[in-house]
């Protein structure tokens, strides 16, 4: 069994963490650990290609992230993040599961700032929510492309203020610690683990 197989096996049947138990999360960071030993692409900034387009989680130790499977009346859907690289972005949407015509929808925009061989600086811009049928939400794509073409979407469209980048003290970052074709890990200022895998 390869490194990344091994990986995809314990992570199998764990809701992107929210049926993790301590063993469990154990197991699993020792296999992304050695799967990040193997890294094919460690200078990751030097093929945007492989890096531009849609991830949907598959594993996150984020509490943030899960604690969105705790609201009432709703369950954490689908999870993606969109990375756009030729303008600098990042779209994380995440679906909430919902009684028929109630499911909702979290859109968090960020820039970003490439400032060593696998580490982006993080600013985030903006924060879409509601229902997706409010929305008129299709998919992360069709979402996407009406932000980028100047969609607002009020009363549920909040800016986070001034875009600029302050060096000395970025909102976030996030290290890409492995990227293959169609795998991505990641870890984040927190201290959490993100683990994608291409759409």
């Amino acid at each position: 069994m390869n490194l990344k197989t091994e990986l995809l096996e314990v992570i199998a049947n764990k809701n992107r963490g929210l049926l993790a138990t301590e063993i469990d999360k154990i197991k699993i960071l020792t296999a992304v650990e050695k799967l990040e030993d193997c890294n094919p692409n460690v200078n990751v900034f030097d093929n945007l290609l492989l890096l531009q387009g849609d991830w949907r989680l598959l594993y996150t130790t984020s509490k943030n992230i899960l604690s969105l499977n705790n609201l009432p009346l709703v369950q954490l859907g689908e999870i993606y993040q969109c990375i756009r690289t030729d303008n600098t972005n990042i779209y994380n949407i995440a679906e909430i599961k919902g009684l028929p015509l109630l499911e909702g929808l979290i859109c968090v925009v960020a820039s970003f700032e490439i400032v060593s061989t696998k580490r982006v600086n993080i600013k985030f811009q903006r924060s879409i929510f509601g229902l997706q049928k409010i929305l008129s939400y299709v998919s992360p794509a069709n979402l996407i492309n009406r932000i980028e073409m100047g969609k607002k979407f009020f009363p549920f469209d909040f800016s986070f203020g001034k875009s600029n980048f302050n060096q000395n003290n970025p909102q976030g970052w996030l290290e890409i610690t492995y990227l293959d074709e169609n795998l991505r890990i990641a870890r984040g200022n927190e201290g959490n683990v993100f683990i994608l895998e291409r759409c």
